[in-house]
């Protein structure tokens, strides 16, 4: 019996890599029984997973997949009732950014950052492609990164064809299993090459129409880095649904809102009507930002619940 940790999934195949560094193609043992069905890949990068080697076949046989520390997941793209887990056993989540070509929304990404809250794994945003900024990006990527630096969340920004950021980016990721996430397009892979140039992973295009990535990365694979650590490089995310996390605990997944909690008057606040709420408090004093809080209330929209006050 051997060990390892799984660095590709194909969805039929897994290759393993143990700790004298070879790497093993495997499959699910055909007796292996699942623990998860909601999951579309019961078995996800970075698992720690035992498997057997019979002499007479080429594919190592899964046959135990250990515990997991943590993971990330989202919605499965066509079958809403089902998870993806885009990863397992990370020490960080790193969302890469950028503000055009193709932009990412405020929604989208705090909608990251509260699935990272949710399973306690450490977020940061990497803002890239400030090679293509105008005066007026960046006066809106100053914007941005003071509110979400301001509550806590460490902002880098980079650019993978200037090569600038890319000292502090490396420094981020040494010795650390971080998944690395964003829209296509964003240059998940092309930063990748750029601090690791001998992996020379394929680098997709823009579509010039939409203004959107095109997917390069089909399925999820770890790299190791010649500095220390490791980093696991995913399909592009069109969208991000949460799945677990209940109504009434999104708003302690905001930093900023948790810490006020507290101070409401009713303990089920849901932050959108309610007298003595010391979350609209802080909104209307321009303590928690707008931005923040719309989409805290699309969130709970799409659990359901309406919010009854109206914002400029």
């Amino acid at each position: 019996m051997k060990k390892g940790i799984v660095t590709k999934s194909t969805g039929s195949s897994y290759f393993v890599m143990c700790d004298e560094g070879l790497y093993y193609e495997c499959k699910l043992k055909s007796s292996f029984r699942l623990k998860n069905l909601n999951s579309t890949n019961p078995v996800a990068v970075g698992d720690k997973v035992q498997f057997e080697l019979p002499s007479n076949k080429s594919l190592g046989l899964i046959t135990v997949i250990e515990d997991r520390n943590n993971y990330i997941i989202r919605k499965s793209t066509n079958l809403s009732k089902r998870q993806h887990i885009l990863a397992s056993n990370i020490d960080q989540a790193i969302l890469i950014v950028t503000l055009a070509f193709p932009r990412t929304s405020t929604g989208f990404i705090d909608r990251f950052l509260v699935t990272a809250e949710e399973y306690h794994i450490p977020a940061f945003i990497v803002f890239n492609k400030t090679d293509l900024f105008n005066e007026e990006l960046f006066e809106y990527l100053d914007e941005i990164k003071s509110i979400y630096e301001n509550i806590g969340y460490k902002c880098l920004t980079t650019s993978a064809t200037k090569k600038t950021g890319l000292d502090v980016f490396s420094a981020l990721l040494k010795d650390k299993i971080s998944l690395l996430a964003g829209h296509s397009g964003v240059g998940k892979t092309a930063l990748i090459n750029a601090i690791q140039p001998s992996l020379n992973l394929k680098v997709g295009d823009i579509s010039i129409t939409h203004l959107k990535g095109k997917h390069t990365t089909t399925f999820a694979e770890m790299y190791p880095l010649s500095f220390g650590g490791f980093v696991i490089d995913i399909p592009g995310i069109k969208e991000l649904g949460m799945i677990h996390v209940k109504p009434e605990e999104i708003a302690g997944y905001f930093p900023e809102m948790r810490a006020l909690l507290p101070k409401c008057k009713f303990y089920n606040c849901t932050h959108t009507h309610e007298p003595n709420c010391a979350v609209l408090a802080a909104v209307e004093n321009n303590e928690i930002s707008l931005s923040r809080y719309h989409n805290y209330i699309g969130m709970l929209k799409d659990k359901g619940i309406e919010k009854s006050r109206e914002w400029e």
